[in-house]
């Protein structure tokens, strides 16, 4: 494949991902802490990072969320829901290094 045509379409793989995770949200209302992290531009890799963090702040901020069946590859999982407005009270208590993930917080906050 030609590096052009390479960029283009990991581009555009990133762009669909991310408004397929925010229109996820807008939809249900609510989404996990990496559906979250997804729509505010994160690789999936560096979103369940980023969400394991969070999932660790959302005691200290007293969020519980909504716990919810996730279905993925045909397997059903527990997992917990949250609104944009409780990921945001979340989000500004995590403090990352990284400045990727500093973005990410950053969108993450102001996405209520």
């Amino acid at each position: 494949m030609i590096a052009a045509n390479r960029t283009r379409h990991a581009t555009l793989k990133a762009r669909t991902r991310t408004h397929r995770a925010a229109a996820k949200i807008r939809r249900t209302g609510t989404g996990t802490l990496a559906t979250h992290c997804l729509a505010a531009g994160l690789a999936p890799r560096e979103a369940r990072t980023v969400a394991g963090s969070l999932r660790k702040n959302a005691e200290k901020a007293g969020v519980t969320g909504t716990p919810s069946v996730s279905y993925t590859h045909g397997r059903a999982r527990q997992c917990t829901r949250y609104t944009p407005a409780e990921v945001a009270r979340i989000a500004v208590i995590y403090r990352p290094r990284k400045p990727a993930y500093r973005t990410a917080a950053a969108r993450l906050a102001l996405a209520a």
